[in-house]
């Protein structure tokens, strides 16, 4: 099972999103500064979460999410 996540910073007005096997294994991991981006802005909570069947239809969500149409829809059902 694998997972597409969006992370809320709680400092700054900043989202990020990935995909794992492991959500609080990586949630610990962006809070830990191992990930270039997040580590500025942490620390993270996970504001949405979806389960996926295998690695790559997680893949082929989150490339939507990270597409205009995505953040587009981020927006609308988060921050509206």
């Amino acid at each position: 099972m694998y997972y597409v996540y969006i992370l809320l910073s709680k400092d700054h007005p900043k989202t990020y999103t990935g995909i794992t096997d492991n959500l609080e294994r990586r949630l610990n991991q962006h809070n830990n500064g191992y990930h270039f981006y997040t580590k500025r802005y942490k620390p993270w909570s996970i504001l949405y979460h979806e389960d996926c069947l295998n690695r790559k239809a997680a893949r082929k969500r989150e490339k939507y999410l990270k597409s205009a149409a995505g953040r587009k829809w981020i927006a609308k059902n988060f921050f509206s």
